[in-house]
């Protein structure tokens, strides 16, 4: 498998077949497993055997998605979670203590904001928060101990970067564990294990599935963070992955790579003609040459992505108008799927932070942010030209 390119392993890596030989992965729909003897029993349960005990634990079908998804990113090990907050979560608190501080970037998705400001702090750990896009607020921010840096880059919705190298780097001379949050860029156009993070998370839900089937999460990471802070917390608290969803991610993979990167070049094609039009105040998207960190975006992703984000002016009223317009276009507040999704962040998946803070983020009332399908890219223009007009 070392030796297979990236498309090769998206379908066959992680593979176990059953004995009756099947082409497509099995799916183990069971809760329990038996036991020819008490005593295998009682050794799986020691782990001094290996097997199957109880699939909230570990199941066949949820174990080929994550052996997957660890040679895709190239990880020592993945383990999968029912969501990608399930995700963010189980890391945050199974490397977290009472007295420990965080240090995160400002612009995060709306329910990694609520754990961080919100809930982190009821169990006495102190938060951090920076402008992800200036390392210098980094330097600062670090210049005393810290147990955990977050961050996700492209940010949700804006669009911005964060130098996973130099973040990295600052982070761990502070003796910072560094935990990124890639759901916007996929493994497929970034890889920020290689640019010195020590655990990658995902919402499996987005482009892993793709088509807006099933929830699902996974965090890559060594293997000794899997078996040492992640198993202990997971066996007890739950978060597992059904086996079905993990089958349905199993099939995502498989065309993951195809799907970002046609839908990355029909993005790139939209900002490039949105920038230009007259019904339009901004354009957020980090292809386009006038993006604040577009040479950051050249080192570090291998193409700028499915997302952008745009102003339309006029404020949340005229944002509604031109999204009430669409009709190949469809208003969602999901994103990665195959089908072309518009949101309105302001008004649902960042609605919870005061207004004051949103436009502090830049997270403006006219801001629209679209998840580019795989539809035909002069559709797709077509449908927001019309809109436009309203």
């Amino acid at each position: 498998m070392d030796r297979w390119g990236e498309r090769t392993r998206l379908v066959h890596a992680g593979a176990a077949r059953s004995p009756f030989g099947e082409t497509s992965e099995a799916l183990f729909l069971t809760s329990g497993f038996v036991y020819e003897r008490a005593e295998v029993a009682e050794a799986r349960f020691a782990d001094r055997a290996p097997g199957y005990t109880y699939s909230r634990l570990a199941n066949p079908t949820v174990r080929m998605f994550e052996e997957r998804m660890a040679a895709l990113e190239g990880s020592e090990e993945a383990t999968a979670t029912a969501s990608g907050m399930a995700a963010v979560f189980a890391v945050l608190m199974a490397s977290l203590k009472a007295g420990d501080r965080v240090v995160a970037g400002r612009l995060l998705f709306g329910s990694t904001d609520y754990i961080l400001r919100e809930l982190l702090p009821r169990f006495g750990i102190r938060v951090t928060l920076v402008d992800p896009a200036d390392p210098e607020a980094w330097r600062r921010a670090l210049d005393r101990p810290a147990q955990l840096v977050f961050f996700e880059t492209p940010t949700n919705p804006t669009l911005e970067l964060v130098d996973i190298e130099a973040v990295s780097r600052i982070a761990k001379e502070a003796g910072a564990l560094v935990v990124v949050d890639n759901v916007l860029a996929t493994p497929i156009l970034q890889r920020p294990a290689e640019l010195g993070a020590d655990v990658v998370v995902y919402s499996a839900t987005k482009h892993i599935d793709g088509q807006g089937r099933c929830l699902g999460g996974v965090i890559l990471s060594s293997a000794a963070f899997r078996k040492d802070v992640l198993v202990p917390f997971l066996k007890h608290t739950g978060p597992a992955l059904s086996p079905f969803n993990a089958w349905v991610l199993l099939k995502g993979l498989e065309t993951l790579a195809l799907r970002v990167r046609a839908q990355s070049e029909s993005a790139l094609e939209i900002a490039r003609h949105l920038a230009g039009h007259p019904r339009i105040e901004a354009v957020r998207y980090p292809g386009l040459a006038d993006h604040p960190q577009h040479a950051l975006a050249e080192r570090q992703m291998r193409a700028a992505g499915p997302i952008l984000a745009f102003r339309v002016g006029g404020g949340r009223a005229r944002a509604f108008a031109v999204l009430n317009r669409l009709r190949l276009i469809r208003i969602s507040n999901n994103l990665g799927d195959v089908k072309s999704l518009a949101t309105h962040p302001a008004s649902t998946t960042h609605a919870r932070l005061p207004q004051e803070e949103r436009e502090r983020l830049g997270i403006a009332e006219d801001l629209i942010r679209l998840s580019v399908g795989l539809e035909e890219t002069e559709d797709l223009i077509a449908d927001l030209e019309e809109a436009l007009e309203a």
